[in-house]
Parts: structure tokens; sequence; C-alpha cells
């Protein structure tokens, strides 16, 4: 088993804080006495006990609930550490406070009761801080399960997103070829070659979770050339992607709805047609994506609430939770929707 070094330095710290209450408690009780030795001992019996326990757990077969040992070893291993720290640091604490005099003129002189009271104290300190980090090592184990029961059931819930944009996007395909077969046969073929191809790199790229923002301009890119044929000069698109971005790491088919929104809501409605305009760029730590087109705007509707961009906006709060962020505003002269997402 892997230790966890700096872990264990604030298992001793802790440790620590814990000892010098203990000293402080029995000095409330007793202010007769010196401060200092019921310090050095309380400090050297709490080190070894934490030393032995904390440590030695390691050393023997544990609950992977706890990393404490099954069954009695966990007795056996407090136990075991009361009764070295109580035997060990005495000794220690006996010698340093002769070392440096700290018994003071009278020396030291460890009368019955005082035995008696460092075992009672030892032994309830002992338990009670055994307690508190089994306790805590328990918690913490309870806390990693359930992060990963909601990581597993965020994942289940962002594949179903996905499976449920991938057959959306291609009957929305499929309806545009037959539109064009009625009209013109020759451009419908032409638009049959480009959707085949679009569609075999579209179906692959959608098996991946997330893609390089490149690899999304790309798949842009053969879908508004894919509309282009249907709509001819209606159908304008600028796609500007810094070179500097390329590599970023996106949610596979993430933009794709959206320029299907304008399309559908925007551009086609509109007797003229209009352009859609597709931009990254970096805002401090985060990525910012934007599509915007020169439809008809207010005539989409006010809320946004398409399933294109229903999907986007639960893909990403299943992703990033409160750290993406997606708007959508409508003007007279088109539509515009913003995705700010974290970056690393």
């Amino acid at each position: 088993m892997k230790i966890d070094w700096i872990g264990k330095l604030q298992h001793l710290l802790q440790t620590l804080a814990f000892c010098l209450a203990v000293a402080s408690i029995q000095y409330a009780f007793t202010p007769d006495k010196s401060y200092a030795p019921g310090v050095v001992y309380s400090i050297l019996i709490g080190t070894i006990i934490w030393a032995v326990v904390d440590l030695g757990r390691h050393l023997m077969p544990s609950a992977a609930e706890t990393g404490w040992p099954k069954g009695p070893g966990s007795v056996l291993l407090v136990t075991g550490g009361i009764v070295s720290g109580y035997f060990f640091g005495n000794k220690l604490g006996d010698a340093i406070c002769q070392a440096f005099g700290l018994f003071g003129p009278r020396g030291m002189a460890h009368t019955e009761a005082d035995l008696r009271s460092g075992i009672l104290v030892t032994v309830l300190a002992g338990i009670a801080g055994s307690y508190w980090f089994y306790s805590r090592s328990r918690s913490g184990y309870l806390e990693r399960q359930v992060g990963e029961v909601q990581r597993h059931a965020k994942e289940a819930r962002l594949k179903l997103l996905e499976t449920q944009l991938e057959p959306h996007m291609l009957f929305n395909t499929l309806a545009n070829l037959r539109a064009l077969i009625g009209v013109d046969a020759g451009r419908a073929q032409q638009m049959l070659d480009h959707m085949i191809a679009y569609l075999r790199a579209t179906l692959d790229a959608s098996r991946a979770a997330t893609h390089p923002l490149q690899a999304e301009f790309d798949r842009l890119r053969d879908y508004l050339e894919l509309m282009a044929i249907r709509m001819g000069p209606r159908l304008a698109y600028t796609l500007d992607l810094p070179p500097e971005l390329a590599d970023l790491p996106v949610p596979a088919l993430l933009l794709q709805p959206l320029v299907e929104n304008s399309i559908k809501h925007g551009l086609e409605p509109k007797v003229q047609g209009g352009r859609i305009m597709v931009r990254a760029s970096r805002d401090a730590q985060a990525l910012v994506l934007e599509v915007q087109d020169t439809g008809v705007g207010g005539a989409q509707g006010a809320e946004g609430q398409g399933f294109g961009l229903t999907q986007v906006r639960e893909r990403l709060a299943a992703l990033h939770g409160d750290r993406a962020q997606m708007q959508f505003t409508l003007s007279p002269g088109g539509a515009h929707t913003r995705i700010t997402l974290p970056i690393g």
C-alpha cells in the first residue's frame, strides 16, 4: 500500500495539537505543578502512540473502507500503541526533564497518584485520538465512494445526451437531402457524396468524449459546405480559430447543434439568407466559443429552448457544472450564442 506522507504529517501535527490540549487540561487541574514537564510527557507519549498506530496499521491487513486492521487487529494495535507510548514516553520524558532541569529544585518525584492519573489520561487520550483518526479515515472513504458514484452517474448522463444528439443530427441532415432531391437531382447527388464523407468523419469523432478544437471546426466546415450545396449563395460562413487554441480539448460535436439551430431557425426562414460566424478566443483561464448569425433574430423565439440548445446546456452542466456557461441572445439582426469553458 502506498503511504500518503503528506497525510501522515498532517496527522502528526494534529496529534501534537491534541497533546498540548491534554497537557493544558492536566495543568488546569494541578496548577501547583510545573507546566513544562506535562507538555514534554504528553508530546512524547502521544507521538509514540501515533507512530505505532498510524504507521503500524500499514503493516497489517487492513479493511478498504477504513485503512485500519480488520477485526481484533485494531484493538491490539491501539493497545500496543498505548502501552508503548506510556512506557517509552515516560522513560524519555524522565531523561529529558532531568537533563534540562524541568522538574525544578525538587527534582523528579512520581507519586502513586501521579502514576494512576498518568495511566488513566494516557488510556483515555489514546483511545479518543485513535477513534478520531479511525472516524476520519472512514468518513474519507465514504466521501470518495460518493464522489465515485456521482462521477459514474455524470458519465452515464453525458453518454445519454450524446446518443440523443447523434440521431438528431443525422435526421436533420437526411431531411435537408430529401428537400433537395425534388428540386435538383444533380445537386442532391453531390450533396449525398458530401454527406457520406461528412457522416463517416462525424460519427467517428462522436465516439470520443472530447477532441481537439481544430477537429470541431473541421466538422463544422464539412457541415457548412454540405449545407451550402443546398442553400447556395443564401449561406455564407466564417470560421475563426486562432492557431494557439487549435489543440485545446472540447466536447465532441459541441458546436454542431448551435450551427444547425442558426441555419434552421435563423437563415432558412430569411429569403435572402445570411451569414454564420463561429469564433474561438481566450479570456483569462477560459475558452470562449461563439456562434452568431444574421438570420431572422427575434422570430426564433426568445427562450432559445430548442432540442439542440437544450442538449448543449445539459452536456456542459454534466461535464463542467457551474464552471461552464452558455448565453443565448436574440436581436432583430440575428442570434448569438456564447459558451465559456474552463481551460485546464
